[in-house]
């Protein structure tokens, strides 16, 4: 029985990670769960699984649902928290031995450090954690000996393919699965390793006239051909942003050079990521596009449990299809791959800037075009720094999506006299 905290319970990601562990009851126990605003989701969640600690993002919320356990006569109530403290509260709980990392946007990003510090096997969904932080992370993984287990099914996929190929040698008494950080220009931690390669879908404009583009609707990006996910991730998947922030997040789960990772777009949505070895074999991981597998693995790793009812139809795969991915189709991803580049904190900047503008075109303030040239404004006007903390990160984070508030208000003000 494997004890579990999740961030972000109420989430796709979340949602989808307490019905693994309602079909395995035998395997899993939830003993905390964090949500933010959705209160009558938390509460009927509380109720199947009475975890032991709870959070909500508010004092308000928090207290309406001690009002609802308490007249549901719930034994015995869970203890409640609000905000940063209840998200630690969550993430460090001292029965947990694996913490889901699902809440959306940098909200998450000090807790599941936390848990990442005391040793917690931590599966990883929130992208923040390692665009915004990896260096810090990836430290702080190294010094616990505790691996970060991927659970977006790009590298969830490239984490299931390693495992045919040879790691460096570890540390005497270090688990081999431990992760350490590694810096761009020291090389792989895996020597047989030639490239990585993460497929994208393409998302709803990959044969749309790049002329068009500037037109699309808030209704048409939010349409995406394969999956099923939050507004944010949607938008970042019609834009590829998405896939800038995995090639930032595989540079430091994985220990590659930047110039190791590869996307190629693979409508299909089959192949979730492959590896190439220097012998020219590749190890490609094929499912379903169902997230439960992925959240399946991680949570299991390294056993592997009965996928119930996920299998690959064979039957309806008719075809696998590549095309190289253009970077005036998609200028996000060229610019997650400067930022990754440059350091520092241009990731950071980066991820917040993303955020702020995508946040705007979904409330019709700007045009789809108008989120890479605001993400670009930010991060020219965002100084090359390091971080040494936390606090650093979430200060950069603030700044940057104050940089890009006044580029959407430069580009809403723009389209106003036009």
């Amino acid at each position: 029985m494997k004890h579990l905290a999740i961030l972000g319970s109420t989430g796709s990601i979340g949602r989808q990670t307490l019905s693994v562990v309602e079909s395995q009851p035998h395997h899993f126990n939830v003993v905390a769960l964090a949500a933010g605003n959705n209160l009558e989701e938390f509460y009927q969640q509380i109720l199947r699984h009475h975890p032991e600690v709870v959070s909500l993002s508010s004092p308000q919320l928090a207290d309406e649902l001690a009002r609802r356990l308490r007249e549901q006569n719930l034994q015995p109530l869970p203890a409640i928290h609000h905000g940063r403290e209840g998200l630690l509260a969550v993430a460090t709980h001292p029965s947990a031995a694996i913490v889901v990392s699902a809440a959306v946007g940098v909200v998450g990003l000090e807790a599941t450090y936390e848990a990442v510090k005391l040793g917690r096997t931590v599966a990883l969904s929130n992208k923040e954690v390692l665009v915004a932080a990896g260096e810090l992370v990836m430290a702080a993984a190294a010094q616990s000996g505790r691996e970060l287990l991927p659970v977006d099914s790009e590298h969830n996929a490239v984490h299931q393919c390693l495992r045919a190929g040879r790691r460096t040698s570890q540390a005497a008494g270090a688990p081999s699965t431990a992760f350490r950080a590694v810096d761009s220009v020291s090389g792989s931690l895996y020597p047989e390793v030639r490239r990585l390669v993460l497929t994208a879908s393409g998302g709803p404009f990959r044969k749309t006239q790049l002329r068009d583009l500037a037109q699309v609707t808030v209704e048409q990006a939010l349409a995406h051909p394969n999956w099923r996910m939050g507004s944010r991730i949607t938008i970042d998947s019609a834009t590829m942003m998405n896939k800038g922030f995995e090639v930032i997040e595989a540079h430091w789960l994985f220990g590659v050079r930047p110039d190791q990772i590869d996307v190629i777009i693979h409508p299909q949505s089959t192949i979730h990521s492959m590896v190439e070895f220097i012998d020219g074999s590749i190890i490609a991981q094929l499912g379903r596009t169902d997230m439960r597998m992925p959240i399946q693995y991680a949570l299991t790793y390294p056993d592997r449990l009965a996928s119930n009812g996920l299998e690959l139809d064979w039957t309806k795969l008719r075809r696998l299809d590549f095309e190289k991915v253009s970077t005036r189709r998609f200028p996000c991803l060229r610019l997650a791959r400067e930022a990754l580049k440059k350091g520092g904190v241009l990731p950071c900047a980066l991820n917040a800037a993303d955020e702020v503008a995508v946040a705007a075109f979904l409330d019709h303030r700007m045009p789809f075009f108008g989120i890479p040239e605001v993400i670009e404004g930010v991060l020219k006007r965002t100084a090359r720094v390091k971080f040494s903390s936390i606090d650093d990160v979430l200060a950069a984070d603030a700044e940057a999506r104050r940089l890009a508030s006044e580029e959407v208000a430069r580009l809403s003000a723009k389209a106003a006299v036009v």
